[in-house]
């Protein structure tokens, strides 16, 4: 592990967070060994789950510093739950992938059919993956990343880094901060009790997010205690990462298109402490809960937002995902050049998600944080987008060891976890807080499970 580039890093958490105070001391590294790849992917995966371990630290007055295992921090990136009574899920649609085209590559997301519905509108029906790759090899890959796009599906053209910051919204993310931080009017005096043991115990989190980022910062809010309700639209499936992030959550379905979903969502969050939301940039203004509305209807509100390609720009509203942001800005082609690979390298794991998952439960923390001691709300936005320049700033010096990532039995909790789909086991944390049990007290469970009420 490169401990210089772990104390870049959490510079810049810190001062992301827009707390006024020096950033704390490092956590305490053990176990360091990283992964293989052309950035530091493991000092970014143990900072990051350091800075919201150590924010939770910060909420309720711990005297202890907090211990990082980086190997672990680096498996949690991977996943943390791994299934015991059948095989793993599939994470990937078949046609998901990396594709020659006519003048370089481009990558196609599938996974949601909708996606796969544009993708297929835009370079028709085949029942086998090379027939499409044939297609796809056609067409130059920035006019199929737009004709896809404007199908409403999901592309992305490989860029380099140079490319990419010449881009129009490269250069909108260059301006961006990491976490964009603005302080909102104050609210009620809370009467959260903050106990080391569930640091978030009565602390109601409304959660609007999808897949990975946003779930995995809404599950490390509930291993601290919260009273997570996750709002599914209707007909929302997900069941390669039910289990591995809806652990420690309650989740309800909604349809926030109706006006009767507007008023059970209206409801609803007047008495949440925490929002956290991963729609694109203008969903939440078009359904009528613009950020002054959120504000006026729970005063005081923690209000935290993700969003693909960033807040402003030409893409700001176009959808995106961790794959698709690391072939856009240059992190894949990077990766190429470094493994001498003829083909797309992308990061060994999908750590803008995971990363941008903690910062933003980071800034969920720091912003109840100061609403306890300052009585403000809080306004925070991230974006996949702006961690990678992050880490893009933050490469491997040559000659740095990397030692890659192996498994242990001891890496596991003790007990199993059974869930609707069958059971399981899942990794202890990678965070040690002494006298605090980071840990989610129920399984994952189907959308729908629970009544949309606190």
């Amino acid at each position: 592990m490169d401990h210089q580039l772990a104390a870049s890093f959490w510079q810049q958490m810190w001062q992301g967070l827009g707390s006024k105070s020096a950033p704390q001391p490092l956590p305490t590294f053990i176990d360091t060994a990283t992964f293989s790849s052309a950035f530091a992917v493991s000092e970014l995966a143990a900072t990051s789950i350091g800075l919201a371990t150590q924010a939770a630290a910060r909420l309720i007055h711990s005297p202890h510093l907090v211990e990082i295992n980086v190997r672990l921090a680096s498996r949690w990136f991977q996943h943390s739950f791994m299934t015991l009574n059948r095989p793993a899920p599939i994470l990937w649609d078949a046609f998901a992938g990396d594709y020659a085209s006519a003048d370089g590559w481009i990558r196609l997301h599938t996974n949601a059919a909708s996606h796969r519905q544009a993708m297929k509108n835009v370079l028709g029906q085949h029942t086998r993956r090379e027939a499409l790759a044939k297609q796809v090899a056609q067409w130059r890959a920035t006019e199929l990343e737009q004709a896809i796009i404007d199908a409403g599906g999901c592309a992305a053209e490989m860029r380099s880094t140079d490319v990419w910051q010449q881009h129009p919204q490269g250069r909108a993310v260059n301006q961006e901060p990491l976490i964009d931080w603005q302080v909102t009017a104050s609210g009620p005096v809370p009467a959260w009790m903050l106990p080391a043991a569930r640091p978030l115990l009565g602390v109601n989190v409304l959660d609007l997010t999808r897949v990975i980022a946003g779930p995995v910062a809404t599950r490390f809010l509930a291993s601290l205690g919260a009273n997570v309700l996750r709002i599914d639209p209707p007909g929302w499936q997900e069941p390669v990462l039910d289990e591995e992030i809806t652990c420690g959550k309650r989740r309800t379905v909604l349809d926030l298109k109706t006006n009767a979903g507007r008023e059970q969502f209206r409801q609803l969050l007047r008495k949440a402490d925490v929002l956290v939301h991963g729609y694109r940039a203008d969903a939440l203004e078009k359904l009528g809960f613009d950020a002054e509305t959120r504000q006026l209807l729970a005063p005081g509100l923690v209000d935290v937002g993700l969003n693909a390609w960033g807040w402003q720009g030409p893409w700001r509203n176009h959808r995106g995902f961790d794959s698709l942001v690391q072939m856009g800005c240059g992190i894949a082609e990077h990766g190429k050049r470094w493994k001498n690979s003829d083909q797309p390298t992308p990061l060994p794991v999908q750590a803008l998600d995971h990363a941008t998952g903690y910062l933003m439960a980071a800034a969920v923390l720091e912003g109840l944080r100061q609403r306890k001691e300052a009585g403000n709300g809080c306004q925070a936005r991230l974006s996949l987008a702006r961690t990678a320049l992050l880490l893009q700033q933050h490469g491997y010096p040559a000659g740095s060891q990397q030692t890659g990532i192996t498994p242990d039995t001891k890496d596991n909790l003790a007990m199993f976890e059974l869930t609707p789909w069958g059971f399981g086991v899942r990794l202890r944390s990678a965070a040690y807080l002494p006298g605090t049990a980071l840990v989610c007290a129920t399984p994952g469970c189907l959308p729908g499970t629970h009544p949309p009420g606190w």
